[in-house]
């Protein structure tokens, strides 16, 4: 880059990357993980993020691939696929991956590879990684210094492309870093030294061979080129053109830049020709070339080198070779060396070229006057008595003529500046004494403490799985390779191999045998002190090979033996863990993948030996793409169930934890090899659970990474071996079990499963399915006169496709053949061969295209071919020119459709007419552009004058749904027994919501399945009605096992105090409603337009109170619910539908509250009790304030009226709202009041226009006194005037209450509602291991926490324990975070516009530092966030809200009434979270600075003048603290 060109480059890895990238194709970086960078590949990343263009890459911008690859993942079987393609590789690692790739060295030794090695460890280089290989046929090359780095490893890429040969260059990185900073590479010496002719000839000419071990027979042999004896033919210069390097502009020769057009097959280079007739290249070839490059660096930068370096006086007698680190301080030392020391006058020789080796050039090298020659070795596994290097250097002295007379061999340690001097005294004194030592140590054995480069990680992630087994197993658990372990000084690499663990695992189990006979011949011995040893250690060794047993009479011989306290018992207990029959376990990671057969794996499968292996796949989904196809990793769970004796399971914890503690238990169980891949992809520590969960949901359900469990054992009970615990499988794993002839068998007996189980991902090519379905469609057409018109919509919220299918629509009555499809449904490349087209299209979030538009959009705007010259178009563009306020993000105000429009011109398309841009905000929405672009289309297409053009049908509202329903029935059933699809219709997604469940689709996943040519994966979420929140304790474990067994094994507790179940699938639907039944719960007018779930405040502090309150709600709510038998006839009836289990067989055909078309929207109730509004009363569409008598009982209810949270962004015609005072209503009389409420509603109410339909709408319109009047009209009495009352708060009181009759409630804090098990919080198990010994009841509260109500005295230390056990009594959480609350939004809803439940935690967590910092971590401050302006968690009471925009965009509101009585008000709009950050932890400091006593942060920001409070919806939107602009 040009910002660099006077770049100092400081470390020799950088000067080895930038050499690297500038010659190469792809570089395989090899990196301690893909989370964390290597030395190399931090530098080589910036390159590639900024552009910067190779001199040698044929990709795209030039532009070399980078591919990373962990360390322990096989890195060299990345370079066979690009290198065979001819693509120049060079790989840049460290020493430690040398070795475990040896037999690839071995193959790729013939094929132009350059490998940069950086020795390890750091600061005392182990050389003997390079001596090893050393035979391996490689060509290899050493720096030393910072700037011979530099050089050496351009002069390694030279000689591999001239050559055809491998070369490694290897250096100690620590001792080059001290180097002073050079300066950076000159591109036109690089471009010189490569020879790109050379370069353009190896890469047009692809290499022949397909072996990855065995020798394919390739051979590098003599190139038919003449070789260039300088860099520069006859001195003249070179022709010059401008190109691009990593520092700016260069200049390359026009002529080498570029592949000869004459070239021919005949002509290419020694390292792609294979021709028996020529020469095999030698070693003294390889000497040739390379003293040709230095000839060529040296004429053109004057630094010379050759393949061995003499330092020193020509004339010294004495010398040392050395072959290892900080040579450079031997040359300092002996350089200055005063004529007293033993050193003067002495020579150092380094070896430039180490291989080949060419003994004859080491004597050329050497002065004849040298006699004597200590050889340095700085080999730290040494495994001969004689060092290879002295062995070299003997032969080359022996067969060579010189004076030379003696040869010392030394091993070199840990030399340091001040240690060199007394170290060279000693070698000297030892070179030239009569009688020298052989191996004398010299310099420090042990190196200062430092981290192993690639040392082994445990991310933090990765515990999940080993908690688990922690949980499982407890202390019978035995991880032999554990990183925490201490294995008595074996390195980490070698102990967390596969081997080791195994190794370390027999020792185990024999280790244990041995103490069985030892327990055996104590029991015999009669040294115990009593007899009760004996009988406990008997009794223990008849079952010490059971499990159970095992365990249960551990403990009595460990409490015997402490007893007895002898010297023998305490013998026994030093090993009491062997009492235990120990869970033995290996865990490992993918890296096991690789090579399998020659690895542990194979091992302890072979063995058949009683172990558990659990293998961690890090890999996550996103990348497997990117993950290179030659690098074989093997299937290790197919691979194990071939060989037949091993129980084998496929997990993944953020997909099923409960799959994941059957499969550990039951390979605990199997007797034999267990192994259970556990999946956990892995980015880096910084890496949110959420994006984990999404990553493993799409592996999961494409089938990339299946749930299933495989048990040999099972076939010998008469159960199939194979379980299939996901919906999807792979296609390998398809055909093992159609082998196997287990699938076959499986989809008889699970023909649920049929369909999914034999899809082939991968064989039904997107691009097929459109063409089909376009080639349909044009039959359709033949017969048709007219011209053709195609319509094309890209549609986020269905708006697109209405208009879509009506310009259709019309297109068709006026004559046109119109064709209407999704644009990503369209073949792109029939574009250019269209007459007529048009495209509608909607704005998603911030001015991106509709997730069906995307591909075509992508597929479009980059290309380079489209002629559209012939094509007539015109675009329709929706959107909402107030979504994002703030002038700068105009531009996306319609951005897709705009752009569209241009791209389009850009091809030479013409317009039609031009863009039509339909905005929300004008008078009638998008319809007030889109009613000017149409006639101008008809115009355009000549036919806006047609006569005699149909009525159009009006579109089908929720009305007529409703009324064509038949009382709720519609095509339900029908939709259910339909098995070609997960969903059911439109019409019937709307039905089925009075009925207690919404269809949603997993929206993580949707983008994926939608590439692979899925349906996205529907899914049913179900709602419980359960009035007032309270649950027994057998309807809880009923719920928990509702959501185990039928749901995604989750319970939601919802803000309106009931269950909700999640990812019910359509075939466990009925199931699930029924199971629901048999708990005496519903889910009837849990959902839809009727009146919904009865809340009520769960107060723990006045039980008796809170009885008659609570039976209030159970009467309005039985009172209210709809009537039509529907429900029973769909859900409740046997298999053969005749059967019915409630309200026997009666069809109830009418209405007498609702009528056939019920409610123009959702109707809401609450009751609150003073002091506390819990459940938000102000918020509903009736708000009864109970009403405490003198007497202390219920005297009634103050009715309030019209609240609402529902809205719309930017439509300022729709707003939330606060309930209004009807007045006092009697306790008797309450649930009539509601009704007439309701009834009210039901005829006044808006139906037309569903936006403007609640409650609170029809109050405004006509006025709260005209409202009450109707309402009085309809129930014949008057309201009373309201009593007076005090609310304190609108949050939960965490912790014990002891109420006035004696009994306990403990509030659990359940953070936004969610009831799940995690490997660090086992709540779910938890709250079902209390239900089953709970004598009270539970209680759900509004906040979406759980009270364990109604505990006797005598039962506390019971639920106390348990509550501790499973944590659920920790209550130490921030005030904020006690006070939050959070719709579910992504993934299920599909009105979510972005995350909620799963970020809420993640941005508190991010602002309690700032809450510590000013002293306000116990204060409460009411925070909630939902996905959308819904308002599902009645964020516009908050004190500070948030509501989601567009993904990771919000809106926040601030001003909300901590006792929930007043309105927020937008401050911010469309803030994302560095936003979010920045504004609230200065308010928050400001808060704590400048509160008075008492008051609240809602309070605070109004009197502070920060936002202007809200008086009451209609004036929601006044005054904002961030006025929306008009300006585009």
């Amino acid at each position: 880059m040009a910002e660099e060109s006077n770049s100092r480059v400081s470390t020799p890895e950088e000067a080895v990357a930038r050499i690297a990238y500038l010659a190469s194709d792809v570089i395989v970086s090899v990196q301690p993980s893909l989370a964390s960078d290597s030395e190399f590949s931090g530098h080589l990343k910036r390159f590639a993020g900024r552009k910067d263009a190779s001199l040698v890459a044929k990709s795209h911008n030039a532009v070399p691939e980078i591919l990373s690859v962990r360390h322990n993942n096989d890195p060299l079987l990345s370079v066979f696929g690009p290198i065979r393609s001819g693509r120049l590789v060079s790989v840049t690692t460290t020493s430690s991956t040398l070795l475990p790739s040896i037999a690839h060295l071995y193959t790729l030794a013939n094929l132009p590879v350059v490998l940069h090695v950086a020795l390890s460890p750091r600061n005392s280089p182990d050389y003997s990684a390079i001596t090893s290989i050393r035979n391996s046929g490689w060509t290899f090359l050493q720096s030393q210094s910072l700037q011979e780095a530099q050089d050496i490893a351009l002069t390694a890429h030279a000689l591999a492309i001239r050559s055809g040969k491998g070369v490694i260059h290897f250096f100690d990185p620590a001792s080059a870093s001290r180097s002073a900073p050079i300066a950076s590479e000159d591109p036109a010496v690089v471009r010189e030294i490569l020879n790109l002719d050379s370069v353009r000839r190896f890469q047009s000419a692809p290499v022949s061979g397909s072996t990855i071990y065995a020798d394919d027979g390739r051979v590098a042999v003599v190139a038919d080129q003449p070789e260039r004896l300088t860099g520069r033919a006859n001195g003249a210069p070179s022709t010059e053109v401008e190109v691009a390097s990593l520092n700016g502009t260069s200049h390359l020769s026009s002529k080498s830049s570029q592949i000869s057009g004459t070239s021919s097959p005949s002509s290419v280079s020694a390292a792609t020709t294979i021709e028996p007739a020529a020469p095999v290249i030698t070693s003294e070839d390889i000497y040739k070339y390379a003293t040709s490059v230095w000839a060529t660096l040296k004429e053109l930068t004057g630094r010379q080198y050759s393949a061995f370096e003499w330092s020193g006086s020509a004339k010294a007698e004495n010398a040392i070779f050395v072959f290892g680190a900080d040579g450079a301080l031997f040359t300092e030392a002996i350089a200055t060396a005063q004529s007293g020391e033993a050193f003067a006058g002495a020579g150092v020789i380094t070896a430039r070229l180490y291989r080949p080796w060419l003994g004859a050039k080491l004597i050329d090298a050497i002065p004849k006057s040298v006699k004597k020659v200590a050889v340095l070795e700085q080999v730290l596994r040494k495994t001969t008595k004689w060092g290879p290097l002295l062995i070299d250097v003997l032969t080359s002295v022996k067969s060579g003529p010189g004076g030379i007379e003696t040869i010392v061999g030394n091993q070199l340690g840990y030399v340091t500046r001040t240690s060199v001097r007394q170290i060279l005294k000693a070698l000297f004194e030892n070179l030239v004494s009569e009688k020298p030592v052989q191996n004398l140590e010299v310099g420090e054995r042990e190196q200062p403490q430092q981290a192993p480069e690639y040392g082994l990680e445990k991310p933090k992630l990765e515990t999940a799985y080993t908690k688990i087994l922690n949980q499982l197993f407890g202390s019978r658990a035995y991880v032999a390779n554990s990183l925490d372990a201490d294995n008595a000084g074996v390195s980490n690499t070698i102990s967390a191999t596969p081997e080791y663990g195994f190794g370390a695992l027999l020792a185990r189990k024999e280790r244990r045998q041995k103490f069985v006979g030892e327990v055996k011949e104590a029991a015999s011995s009669g040294r115990f002190l009593t007899d009760t040893p004996k009988r406990a250690l008997a009794k223990w060794m008849a079952n010490a090979d059971d499990v159970k047993k095992a365990e249960e009479a551990a403990g009595n011989v460990v409490s015997t033996l402490n007893i007895d306290n002898t010297r023998l018992s305490r013998g026994l207990l030093e090993n009491k863990q062997f009492f235990r029959k120990q869970s033995l376990w290996l865990v490992g990671s993918d890296a096991w993948a690789y090579d399998l057969g020659n690895s542990g794996v194979h091992h302890v499968l072979a063995s058949g030996e009683n172990v558990n292996m659990l293998i961690i796949d890090s890999t996550p989904y996103s990348e497997r793409a990117a993950a290179d196809a030659n690098r074989r990793k093997k299937d290790i769970g197919l691979y194990a169930m071939n060989f037949g004796n091993a129980y084998v399971a496929s997990t993944a914890v953020y997909s099923s934890y409960t799959q994941v503690l059957q499969a550990m238990d039951e390979a605990d169980k199997f007797n034999g090899p267990s192994i259970v891949l556990a999946y956990l992809p892995y980015f880096g520590e910084h890496e949110s659970p959420l994006t984990v969960l999404q990553e493993t949901k799409q592996a999961v359900d494409i089938g990339y990474w299946p749930l299933y469990r495989w048990n040999p054992e099972n076939e010998t009970k008469g159960k199939p071996n194979f379980s299939l615990d996901s919906e999807h499988i792979k296609k390998e794993l398809k055909e093992f079990l159609d082998r196997d002839n287990k699938l076959t068998q499986m989809m008889r007996k699970e023909p649920a499963y049929g369909a999914v189980l034999s899809e082939d991902f991968g064989t039904e090519i997107r691009a097929q399915q459109k063409r089909k379905a376009k080639d349909a469609y044009n039959q359709l057409l033949e017969g048709l006169f007219g011209a053709p018109l195609t319509i094309l919509f890209a549609s986020d919220n269905g708006n697109a496709q209405s208009v879509a299918k009506r310009l259709g629509t019309r297109g068709r009555a006026r004559g046109l053949k119109t064709t209407v499809m999704a644009m990503e449904d369209y073949p792109v490349e029939d574009l250019p061969t269209e007459e007529n087209i048009v495209f509608v299209t909607s704005t998603a979030g911030q001015g991106e295209f509709p997730q069906n538009g995307l591909s075509f959009w992508h597929a479009i705007k980059d290309s380079t071919e489209l002629d559209l010259a012939s094509v007539n178009f015109s675009v329709m563009a929706l959107g909402d020119s107030h979504y994002w306020p703030r002038k700068e993000d105009k531009i996306y105000y319609n951005k897709p459709g705009k752009d569209l429009d241009r791209v389009l011109s850009n091809f030479g398309a013409k317009r039609l007419a031009d863009v039509g841009l339909g905005d929300d905000q004008d008078p009638d929405g998008y319809q007030t552009g889109y009613n000017e672009w149409e006639p101008k289309l008809w115009e355009a297409l000549g036919v806006a004058n047609v006569e005699g053009l149909p009525d159009e049908p009006p579109p089908i509202t929720n009305e007529d749904i409703k009324i064509a329903s038949n009382y709720l029935r519609g095509t339900i059933v029908e939709g259910l027994n339909d098995t070609s699809t997960l969903a059911i219709s439109a019409a019937d997604q709307q039905l089925t919501k009075f009925h207690g469940t919404y269809m949603q689709d997993d929206r993580d996943i949707r983008d994926e399945r939608k590439a692979q040519g899925l349906e996205p994966a529907y899914s049913f979420m179900i709602r419980c009605r359960l009035p007032g929140g309270v649950s027994t304790p057998k309807q809880w474990i009923q719920m928990d096992d509702i959501s185990n067994e039928l749901g995604n094994e989750t319970m939601k507790l919802t803000t309106r105090q009931t269950f909700q179940f999640h990812g019910v699938v359509k075939s466990k639907l009925k199931p699930a409603m029924q199971a629901i039944n048999r708990a005496l719960m519903t889910t009837i007018a849990a959902c839809g337009d009727v009146n919904r779930n009865v809340m009520c405040s769960p107060l723990p502090s006045q039980s008796k109170y809170h009885r008659e309150v609570y039976a209030c709600s159970q009467k309005i709510s039985d009172h209210l619910l709809p009537s039509t038998t529907a429900y029973h006839e769909i859900w409740l009836t046997d298999d053969n539908d005749k059967k019915t289990l409630i309200a026997g067989d009666a069809v109830q055909d009418f209405e007498p509250l609702y009528g056939p078309t019920y409610l123009p929207r959702k109707f809401k109730i609450s009751i609150g009790i003073p002091p506390h509004n819990d459940v938000d009363v102000y918020a509903h569409d009736i708000g009864l304030i109970a009403i405490k008598g003198e007497d202390g009982r219920l005297a009634g209810f103050n009715l309030l009226a019209g609240g609402g949270m529902g809205a719309t962004h930017n439509n300022k015609k729709t707003y939330p709202q606060v309930g209004r005072m009807l007045g006092f209503v009697k306790t008797a009389d309450v649930h009539i009041a509601c009704e007439k409420v309701m009834l009210v509603q039901r005829d006044f109410g808006d139906r037309k226009n569903r936006k403007h339909a609640r409650l609170k709408y029809t109050i405004d319109d006509l006025g709260v006194d005209v409202f009450r009047s109707k309402v009085e009209d309809y129930w014949g009495q008057k309201f009373e005037a309201p009593k007076p009352f005090h609310f304190d708060s609108n949050i939960d009181l965490f912790g014990w209450t002891k109420d006035e009759t004696g009994l306990n409630h403990f509030t659990c804090f359940i953070e936004n509602g969610r009831i799940e098990d995690t490997p660090e919080f086992q709540m779910k198990t938890g709250l079902r291991e209390i239900a089953k010994v709970l004598k009270g009841e539970f209680r759900l509260s509004p906040n979406q926490h759980l009270l364990i109500s109604n505990v006797a005295d005598e039962d506390l230390p019971a639920i106390k324990t348990l509550m501790a056990k499973y944590k659920l009594d920790n209550i130490q959480f921030s005030g904020l975070r006690l006070s939050s609350s959070a719709c579910v939004a992504f993934p299920t809803c599909g009105l979510a516009m972005a995350e909620s439940e799963r970020y809420l935690p993640v941005l508190i967590t991010k602002l309690e530092s700032a809450l510590e910092e000013n002293g306000l971590r116990q204060d409460s401050i009411v925070m909630r966030m939902t996905g959308c302006p819904n308002g599902c968690a009645r964020p516009w009471l908050a004190e500070v809200a948030f509501v989601g925009k567009a993904y990771g965009a919000y809106n926040m509101y601030l001003g909300g009434g901590y006792h929930g009585q007043r309105l927020n008000k937008l401050y911010r709009a469309s803030i994302k979270e560095e936003e979010i950050l920045a504004i609230m932890k200065p308010m928050l400091k400001r808060y704590a600075l400048e509160r008075e006593e008492g008051e609240h942060f809602g309070d605070w920001t109004i009197r502070a003048g920060i936002i202007k409070a809200t008086t009451e919806g209609r004036d929601f939107h006044e005054g904002v603290a961030e006025e929306e602009s008009d300006e585009e």
